[in-house]
């Protein structure tokens, strides 16, 4: 059972593409989003979009990150072919996931996205579709009051 709106989140903290260690601040307003593996068809198109909608999400104040269980190297690889700019955690031990209580299935997360803010869940989303996905969290942002509409 994923962790349910108004729920603290976890304190992580994760290594991204680059090596760098990584430590969330949920207090801003965030997207965590969970995904099976690194180039998958339905993985790139997601993160691809949420990429495409990285300006949008930056001038409204929101972090953007992407986690699987696939590794640094993985994520490196992935990030480079992708153009992907914004931080894909590693956990290949599957801690992330079980902070958040994300399913692994065969040792890969289910697709589940958390929207962040002041500490708590705002939203979450199981098993969402990839195409449009960015779109409908970047609206839903807009209408739970999140972020100021444009």
């Amino acid at each position: 059972m994923v962790l349910e709106p108004g729920t603290d989140v976890p304190t992580i903290r994760a290594t991204n593409q680059h090596g760098d260690a990584v430590q969330p601040a949920f207090e801003e307003p965030t997207v965590l989003y969970f995904y099976p593996a690194d180039d998958t068809p339905g993985c790139t198109t997601e993160a691809a979009q949420f990429e495409e909608y990285g300006q949008q999400f930056a001038d409204a104040g929101v972090s953007v990150y992407g986690v699987s269980t696939d590794g640094v190297d993985s994520h490196r690889d992935f990030a480079e072919a992708n153009g992907i700019s914004f931080d894909l955690l590693a956990d290949p031990e599957g801690r992330l996931c079980e902070a958040f209580d994300v399913e692994l299935v065969d040792g890969r997360s289910q697709r589940t996205t958390y929207i962040i803010a002041n500490g708590r869940v705002v939203g979450v989303y199981e098993r969402v579709a990839p195409d449009g996905h960015a779109t409908n969290v970047f609206e839903d942002l807009v209408d739970t009051g999140v972020i100021a509409a444009e």
